[in-house]
């Protein structure tokens, strides 16, 4: 005789399970929507909008923000450059003029201040901390609409940016937080209220590429506005491209890469000039550090080597050269 068999599920409804997953989401869209909340409340007073004036021409807007408390305010280069006047508004003081102190347009920065007592400073935060995945706000003024606030997670990290002077702009972040027009210069902030970036593109028509510079980027170059008004660099006096090296070349001299910058023009009486340096070479190395192209070129030509002498290194026709030039400091 055979026995009857009952068989008892041992899942849940589905009704339940759904149930359940649907409070979970609730619950993890609510705690999202705190922080963002509690992180817009927390930084919005330094936050500011600025407007610029220029001639004849109408003038343009950006967005920026408070960083001390004696009224320095951090914002984008092309935001304010050529500008006659600068407004900045807050949400708490209301309108003020600013004082340009500098700018640095290799890196999109610009450096104002304010002469308001009792301004609101946000704290910067440490870009070797950012991950990632985690989450991030932008506050801006898009369109001149006064603080919108839009959220999204870092999407990546080390990106490169051409800044508006043709320089690369290293180890910028790609957020998928909405930008546009008008955001330019605003913070792009951690769940904990901290800067993490300065707000500076968006790439069209592509969507959710939108890029900030990091933070440990604007703490160096804002320190040196704060010093001297200008970022100096040293120049050699060429005009240089990335260029491929004969892969005969590369092996022959052992060049343990395959790129250098390829010298187009030398300023007569420059630099590069004085120290032999001629169209066609391709410089290879100063001082021993590689160089793979024009943009580690700009890298290296830094403060520390103004009316240093230093070691180039070519390669001209078939042969490696060892030449010392003594770089001037680059004009703003």
């Amino acid at each position: 005789m055979r026995d009857n068999l009952a068989f008892v599920s041992l899942s849940e409804p589905e009704s339940s399970q759904s149930h359940e997953i649907e409070v979970r989401e609730a619950e993890a869209l609510d705690a999202y929507s705190k922080v963002v909340t509690q992180v817009v409340e927390s930084v919005s007073p330094s936050v500011v909008r600025i407007h610029t004036h220029s001639g004849k021409r109408n003038g343009g807007s950006g967005s920026g923000f408070i960083f001390t408390p004696d009224g320095f305010v951090l914002t984008n280069s092309h935001v304010v450059h050529g500008a006659d006047k600068v407004k900045v508004w807050t949400l708490d003081a209301g309108e003020f003029p600013a004082q340009l102190i500098g700018e640095d347009p290799d890196t999109d920065l610009a450096l104002l201040r304010v002469d308001s007592p009792g301004v609101r400073a946000i704290k910067l935060g440490d870009s070797r901390k950012i991950r990632v995945g985690q989450l991030v706000v932008a506050i801006g003024n898009p369109y001149g609409f006064q603080y919108t606030v839009t959220a999204g997670v870092v999407s990546a990290l080390g990106r490169s940016l051409r800044s508006q002077s043709g320089r690369l702009i290293d180890d910028v972040i790609q957020t998928d937080a909405a930008l546009n027009p008008g955001n330019s210069g605003g913070p792009l902030v951690n769940a904990s209220g901290e800067v993490i970036g300065v707000n500076t593109a968006t790439i069209l028509p592509g969507q959710g590429l939108c890029f900030a510079i990091s933070v440990n980027t604007v703490k160096f170059i804002a320190s040196k506005l704060m010093r001297d008004g200008v970022v100096r660099r040293s120049y050699i006096g060429i005009q240089a491209q990335t260029a491929s090296i004969n892969r005969n070349l590369v092996r022959y001299h052992g060049i343990g890469f395959a790129t250098g910058a390829l010298v187009l023009a030398v300023e007569a009486d420059g630099p590069a000039a004085k120290a032999g340096v001629l169209e066609g070479d391709i410089i290879v190395a100063i001082e021993n550090e590689a160089v793979e192209g024009v943009d580690v070129l700009h890298k290296l030509l830094d403060e520390t080597r103004i009316n240093l002498a230093t070691e180039l290194t070519i390669l001209r026709g078939q042969r490696k050269l060892h030449l010392r030039v003594f770089p001037q400091l680059r004009k703003q």
